[in-house]
Parts: C-alpha cells; structure tokens; sequence
C-alpha cells in the first residue's frame, strides 16, 4: 500500500523559515536605506551646510553697514536762476540708484540689492533749551516711516522751509517741543543763515518701522504722510515703486532690525560734550530732513557734499552654495572685484577720478563713483575657516557612516550564527560553501535593493545638486556582501575540518591583523597631517577611512590591554567566598577578543561624539577669548592719538572706571656693545599703574611692577622688558636720527605674550619675533605721532554702550575717528557665528544617528552573546544559583567591555584634534594670539557613559528576566559544545 506524505508540515517549515528571517530583511533593509541616504546626500549636504554658514557669514558682516558703499561727491547746481527748494535731490538720485542696481552681476541671482541712499551735512551751530548744540543733518532713504512717529510727522519733501524730525531721546536729551524753531548758525557747514522747526518725533528704542507704505522722510503718498507728499508707489525718499531691489533691500533691513541707528547713531540720541570743551558745544546730535533741504543748504553755503550708496550682499543658500567651495569663492571674488568697475563705467563712463567734477547727478556737477567693501576680505576668511569646517562635518559622515556598516555586520553574523547548524547539516549533505553563500546574497538581494531605492530617493528628496549615486551603490554593494561573506567564512573547508576547535597559528595571524592595523592606522594619521584634506567637494576618502582605523587600532590595544587588570581581579576575588564575581570576571577576559566587534562600534561611536563636543566647547570658548584678545577690556578705542577729543569724551561716559593707554612703536635695536642687531621688535608702552589698578591679574602689569618699572624714573633710558634678553643688556634705537638708550631690566614672561591687554595693539600689526614691554612714564620723549598703533582701554562693569556708540559708530567705512571695540558685542557676534550653528547642527545629527546605529549593535551583540550566557547560567542554576547572583553574573561579565570602550572612545575623542593636526586648526575659527585652549564637552561625554551603562543595565535585566521564565530544557542539550 502507497504512503500518501503530508504537504502541510512541509509548508510550515517554509513559512517559520521565512518568518524567521524577515527581522533579518527589515534590518538590512532599513540600515540601507540610511547608509546610502547619508553616502548619496553627503556631498550635497556639505555644499547646503556650506551655503547656509556663507550666507549666515554674510549677514553678520553686513549687520554694520552694507557690503558695498558707492559714494560720490557733487556740487550745487549749475543754473545759477534755479529755485533751489525746487531742486528734488531724491529723483536726480534715484537714475544713478537704478544704474548701481542694475549693474549687479547676473550670476548673483538677484542677492545684491540696494540697501540705503544718504547725503550727511556738516553739523549747523542752534541753540536749544539744553544749551547750545551741534545739530548735522542726514537725509536716508531708509529713514524711519510715519509709523515709527511718536508725535508730528517726517518732514515733507516739498515746501520751501527746513524741517527737521528727531528722536525722542533727543528730544528729551535737548528739551525740544513740536512746532518749536530753531536758528542754524554757520558750524562746519560754513555760510548758512537758516531756521528750522521741529515737525516730528521718532522713537528708535526698538526695530526699525520702515513698511512698505511709509519709507523714509519725505516719502510719496503711502498710507499716511505728512502734509506735502507727492502721488506715488509708497517708497522712501527717492526711490519708487518700479525699484523691486530696493524694495527688496528694505524688507531684509527690515527683518535684519534697523541699521540707521548703528550706522549713524547720533540719530538715536544725542551725545554730550565735557565741560569748556574746545568745540564750545554742550551737545551733538542729528536730525532727518528732506531731500530738498539738502539742495537748499547746499546752494545757501556754496558746499561740496557726498552722497552714499549701500548695496548689501543677500544670498539665500541655494545661490550661497555655489560659492561656498573653493571654485566657487574664486567666482565670487572676481564678481564683487568687477561689479564697481561696471556700475561706475555705465554711471560715467571711463573717467579715472582725479578730483574733477567730470560727472552729474540731475544738475549737479559730480565726480565719478568711488567704492569700498570689506567682503571679500570675509570671503578669505570664510575659506579658511571653512576648510577647516568641512574636516569636522565630514569626519561625523566618516564616523557615521563606519557605525552604520559595523551594525550591518553585527546583523550579519547574528544571521550566520542563527543559521549555522542548518547550514552544517546542508555541508555535511553536499552543499558547497559558495552555493551556500551565493543563496543567501540571492535571498536578502531584494531587502538590500529596496533599501538602496529608498535611501536614493530620501536623498533626492533633499534640495541641492543630484546625489552621488556611485558612493549609494559602493555602500549598500558592502552592506549586501557582508552576509555572504561570513556565510562564506564559516562554511569554508578549513572552517568545517577544525569544527570550532583552535585553529592552527591564530595567535601569530592575530599579532599579524593587529600590526597591520596599527601601521595603516599610523600611515593614515600620517597622509592626513601632511596633506591634508581633499579640497574638492563631497567626504574626503582618507578622511573617511581614518575614524576606522584609529577605532581598529584603539580597538586592538583595549582587546590587549584590559583582560589584563580583569584577570588580576579575577585572582583576586577567588581568594573570597562566592563563584560569581570569578566566574563572571574570568569569562569577561577570555571572551575579549569576542567583543572586538562591540568594542569597535562603542568606541567609534563615542570617539565621534566626543571629538565632536571637544571640538564645540573649545570653539564656543576660544571664540570668547578671542572676543578678548581683540578688545583688551571691556571696552577698547583704537586709533587715540590721532583723535584725542574723542578719547577724552569716551574716557567721561558713565559706567568708566579706569582708563589705561597702550601704545606700539616699530623698532629695530641694536646691542650698545657688540653692535648685533637684536631683530625687528614692537615696542610697546603701557600704563603700568592704571593697568595693575583697573585688571591685577593682567600679565603685563604684574611684569612692569616687579622690576619696579612703574615706578619713578631713575637715570637716562628707557627701561624694558625684552624677549630672548637678559636683565642689564643694553639696546640701542634711532627714531628721526636720534638714538635713544633701551636698558633691559629683566626677560619678558612668556604670559605676557598672550596678555589681553596687549592685544588690540598687537592685533592690527604684523606679528613680529620680539617684543619689547616699557612703561608709558619712560616713552615721554617719543611723539604721539610716531606710534603705529594706539589703544584707549576702557575698563568699567556696567559701560554705557549707548552712549558710546553714539560718539563712535560702528560702522566701519569712516576710519577718520578710529575704532571702538565693545567686548560685550564682540562676543555676542562670536555667540551668533553661522559657521559654529552649522557645525553643532551637523555633528549633533550625525552623532545621534551613530548613537542610535550603535545602540542596534550593542542589542545584536547581546543577543550573539546571550546563548552562551544562558548555557553558563543554566550549568549555575543546576548548582544552586540564585536570581540575583545571575543577574549579578551577566552585569559583572559585560561590566568589563562598558568601562573599556568608555575609556578607549573617550580617550580616542579628545586625542583626535591633536592627530590631525594641521588637517584641523582650530585657530583659524577662534583668531587670537595661539591656538584655543581645549575645553572638552564634560557633560556630554559624561552622558554617554551614563548611557551606555544603563544600557547594559536594561539589557541585563532583560535577559535575566527571559532566563527565569525559560527551562534548563531548552539551554542544556547533550551534544553541544560549552563554553
């Protein structure tokens, strides 16, 4: 009789078969689709970071004054018979606006629009209920609308008397009223007999109100405007409708806050002058008037005025992207370099400016069009830091990407080992290892290609330049073959005879793999410090392979190194009562070599993480002692001596404590007894006493006070502190053909090379070898004119910036009153950097993915691990061990592998910075006198460790958990081999 076999049983095989292995589907699925989303959009995502932290750049330099100012000087007009009221200034501006405009590089896409349009007049003598006051008066086409007044209305472009509009701290400051008229007496402006009443008062306490209906004094119609407006498209003075730059430029003024009143501060309110100054004033300030006023005063006093056009460099990322590399910097160098030329041909054709009026605007005789900018200077800057920028985002792709391909190949050996015994029958049956392997790349191939399709088009999803499709298919081709070629290697004939058991000469092939390792890992530290990065676009491959092999490299040492101490524990707690800590401690240090693959991942993981923190924290901090080193105090006037009535006003502004002047002088002395050259030095004199009085931990001042160098002046010479000299050596410097005796009276502390106070001085000129430290009381016979460099230090708790900028802007473009540096703005622009956004943004993603990436590894790990943890518990249990002396067991077995990679990561990532070297100079981000002092990510890396420590907690937990719950049965089998 014929057996009819059952097809049902057979069915349910396949099915577990296939349920069993879609986990393993799912997984590589998804680690694909990461991996070849972060590969195919790495090099787009770097252009897109780079595009944002160039337009973020951008910005911040242009928070001062616009990039480009055009200026130009004109005359009264020609027609003696013209009426001058008649004159409307705004539209015989607005050709020569639209011809700057318009000459604006088509490459640029629109970004460089026009910012403001403003003619400064010479400060009129008045006199007002505060006393007598210097009064200059601007006109700005991006002056505060309507909606910006407190009281009365901007003062109108037609009509034929001045009308001027002010602030109400102004107002208040000089005990001004509506309506109420003031005499303008002849001041700088010269020849000018004129009344002007007071029609309005603005606020400028807050942002700017400049909408679209009311833009600037004097506009025409709008919504709502003061009595003699003129019909038009609601612009600001001089400008109209059609002009869309323009209007553009306000609306971004608009979102940027208002730009006036720290271009020309006066206008907030106004500044007081010290008691019987030499300008006879009790007070300065500023006023808005109209166009036509302008024309007026002008043809009243016969004068020369200039008008000033800013244009400002507003590109959105995607246009900021394509000049972000090195190519396209190039391209954006030459563009700003060629715009002026252009704008100035169509404006006047050829003309070299030799002083002539050869030009005009409406009647106006006019000179040709000058320029200034300070952007592509920002551009150098930008290059350079973002070179360095690029080593740190792609170092957290390498990091990222090197995580992600060790999780797919912990997935692929917990696919092997589940799989093995099956897979051994089948060898033992006939199969071949390669048929073996070539079936399982057939069967996962589809899991592998949905996930390429889904990582690509993740990538292609994202703005930007196409992905790079080549680096998507390499990576998820390695993340295919990793399966096949671990089933591969534990099928093979040599696999199958040793059976599990030693394989002959595995030490000497281990020293083997571990040398070659740490050569490569040496080679590749090597190449990279001596070349450095790739410039092109997209990750850099030695870059990439560096985070692996130093992981490999660190990886191989821990493996070496830390069995060692846990076998000492080991012997050690056999002498106590108790088998857990010896059997746990005991299987922790044979089992090292086995978790070289869970090493390597934590390491990486936490190397990237930290390296990462290390790299914000020693930015965000380096940044704020550069702010520092810049200012010197809390406040700091470059360029004293050549306007000493400024310094002397700053030095009187409320919230000033102590003042302290530096001075730097070039010298180049001579030894008074051999005749050597002692080498180019910079002399600098500083108030010793003021100087240990307002900073007593200052360097500089503690070095001129030990000597006694602050101290009255005893004998001829000058003495100084010297580098590279020693106390009584004697030099010898000619200044105007006249030598001057330098006595030594002790070698300059290294400390006071870094001395902040030394640093606005030392900072404007070239670096120099030596450097000679006096006291001011010792340089009397050197004039204030010889000096190079000044600086007025300011030193105060609670300055009033205020009032401060309203005697020295801070815009840029008028050298002529010097510098002042306010340390609590200089770091609040460091704080708001782009650049270190971008960079954070960047590694704090890339690090959460590795993290996340590195947790599934971890977990697969556990898992590959947690068959021969259940057998040895099982064998305890049998012998009486108790839950919590399980649970204790697995913590103490897994306890060793957590405190190495904490330590080898951690260590691996504040080492990083110092491997690369010259691949990653900090200093080019921070500037300062040396390189930023290291400030590591405390907290973050204490986090990590906490968490990855929790971790093991849980997972322990979990297994002790599941090991109760499951019978001595289904762990102990006869037959099987132990551990």
């Amino acid at each position: 009789m014929k057996v009819r076999r059952s097809v049902r049983p057979l069915r349910w095989v396949a099915m577990r078969e296939v349920r069993a292995d879609v986990p393993l589907l799912v997984c590589l699925a998804v680690l694909v689709a990461l991996l070849t989303a972060v590969a195919a959009a790495g090099p787009g995502l770097l252009d897109r970071l780079a595009g944002r932290a160039l337009a973020s750049r951008l910005e911040q330099e242009q928070q001062v004054e616009p990039g480009i100012l055009f200026s130009a000087r004109f005359e009264p007009a020609d027609s003696a018979d013209a009426d001058a009221w008649a004159s409307d200034l705004a539209e015989d501006l607005l050709p020569v606006t639209e011809v700057i405009a318009n000459a604006a590089p088509d490459a640029l896409n629109g970004g460089l629009v026009h910012d403001s349009t403003r003619v400064e007049l010479p400060f009129l003598r008045t006199v007002v209920g505060a006393g007598e006051a210097g009064l200059g008066l601007v006109y700005a086409s991006d002056a505060p609308g309507r909606g910006a007044y407190v009281e009365g209305r901007p003062p109108a472009r037609s009509g034929k008397r001045v009308e001027i509009a002010v602030s109400t701290r102004t107002r208040d400051a000089l005990k001004l009223r509506l309506g109420q008229k003031l005499p303008l007496s002849p001041g700088a402006l010269e020849n000018v007999q004129a009344t002007a009443v007071v029609v309005g008062f603005f606020t400028a306490d807050g942002v700017g109100t400049k909408n679209g209906d009311a833009e600037g004094a004097g506009t025409k119609n709008g919504d709502a405007e003061g009595a003699g407006t003129k019909n038009g498209d609601a612009e600001g003075a001089g400008t109209k409708g059609a002009d869309a730059t323009s209007g553009g430029a306000k609306a971004a003024s608009a979102e940027g806050g208002d730009r006036l009143w720290h271009e020309v501060p006066l206008l907030a309110g106004p500044s007081r002058f010290p008691p019987r100054s030499a300008a006879g004033l009790d007070w300065e300030a500023r006023a808005l008037v109209a166009p036509g006023t302008v024309t007026a005063l002008q043809a009243q006093a016969g004068a020369v005025l200039t008008v000033t056009w800013g244009m400002r460099l507003d590109l959105d990322e995607g246009t900021a992207a394509r000049f972000a590399g090195d190519q396209g910097q190039g391209e954006l160098q030459r563009l700003l370099v060629r715009y002026p030329d252009d704008a100035r041909s169509v404006f006047c054709g050829d003309i070299a400016d030799f002083g002539g009026m050869f030009c005009e605007i409406g009647p106006h005789p006019a000179s040709t069009l000058q320029h200034s900018t300070h952007l592509p200077d920002a551009l150098t800057d930008f290059g350079r830091q973002w070179r360095q920028g690029r080593v740190v985002v792609s170092f957290a792709l390498a990091s990222l990407l090197v995580v992600g391909l060790l999780a797919a190949a912990v997935t692929a050996l917990l696919a092997v080992r589940r799989s093995l015994d099956a897979h051994r029958l089948q060898r033992a049956r006939g199969a071949s290892a390669t048929g073996l392997a070539l079936a399982r790349a057939v069967h996962t191939a589809p899991a592998v290609l949905l996930g390429l399709v889904a990582g690509i088009a993740a990538a292609r999803s994202l703005p930007g330049p196409s992905p790079a499709y080549g680096q998507a298919l390499l990576v998820a081709g390695l993340v295919w073959l990793l399966l096949p070629a671990l089933t591969w290697h534990a099928l093979r004939d040599r696999s199958a005879r040793t059976g599990g058991g030693p394989v002959p000469f595995a030490a000497g092939r281990r020293l083997t793999a571990e040398a070659v390792v740490l050569l490569l890992a040496a080679a590749g530290v090597v190449a990279l410090r001596t070349r450095g990065t790739a410039a092109e676009a997209g990750p850099d491959p030695l870059l990439a392979a560096v985070p692996a092999l130093l992981g490999l490299a660190t990886v191989a040492v821990l493996v070496r190194c830390y069995p060692l101490p846990v076998r000492i524990l080991a012997r050690l707690s056999a002498r106590r009562r108790g088998v857990v800590a010896l059997i746990a401690l005991s299987r922790a240090a044979k089992e090292a070599p086995a978790r070289a693959l869970a090493l390597l991942v934590l390491v990486v993981t936490l190397a990237g993480a930290v390296f990462g923190g290390f790299v914000a924290g020693t930015l965000a901090e380096g940044r704020r002692e550069a702010a520092g080193w810049q200012v010197g105090a809390d406040a700091s006037y470059l360029g004293a001596q050549r306007s000493p009535a400024i310094a002397e006003r700053l030095a009187q502004v409320r919230g000033i404590r102590e003042t302290v002047s530096v001075r730097q002088l070039r010298v180049d002395p001579t030894s008074a007894t051999s005749g050597n050259r002692y080498g180019i030095a910079s002399l600098v004199g500083i108030d010793g006493a003021r100087l240990r009085a307002a900073a007593p931990h200052s360097p500089a001042a503690r070095a001129l006070d030990a000597p006694g160098l602050t101290g009255p002046r005893s004998g001829t010479g000058i003495r100084v502190l010297a580098t590279g000299a020693r106390a009584g050596d004697r030099l010898t410097i000619t200044l105007h053909g006249r030598k001057m005796d330098l006595r030594v009276a002790g070698p300059l502390p290294d400390d006071v090379l870094q001395d902040p106070a030394l640093g606005p001085v030392r900072g404007t000129t070239p670096s120099r070898e030596r450097l000679l430290l006096a006291d001011n009381r010792d340089l009397t016979a050197i004039g204030a004119s010889d000096y190079e460099g000044s600086s007025l230090l300011l030193y105060g708790p609670h300055l009033d910036v205020q009032t401060l900028r309203s005697l020295v802007p801070r815009a840029g473009h008028d050298t002529a009153v010097g510098e002042l540096r306010i340390r609590s703005e200089e770091e609040a622009d460091a704080a708001a950097d782009g650049m270190i956004s971008v960079l954070r943004a960047a590694h704090t993603t890339c690090t959460a993915l590795a993290v996340l990436l590195a947790l599934l590894a971890l977990i697969l790990e556990l898992l590959l691990s947690a068959e021969a943890r259940g057998r040895t518990t099982a064998y305890l249990r049998t012998l009486g061990l108790g839950g919590r002396a399980t649970t204790g067991l697995h913590l103490l077995q897994l306890l060793p592998m957590v405190v190495a990679a904490v330590a080898g990561g951690t260590a691996l990532g504040l080492t990083l910075p110092a491997l690369l070297g010259p691949a990653l100079d900090l200093r080019e981000f921070t500037g300062g006198p040396a390189a930023p002092t290291p400030h590591p990510d405390l907290l973050l890396t204490a986090a990590l460790g906490a968490g990855l420590g929790m971790l093991v907690v849980v997972a322990v937990g979990v297994e002790t958990w599941i090991g109760r719950r499951r019978g001595l049965g289904a762990v102990l089998r006869l037959g099987r081999n132990g551990d």
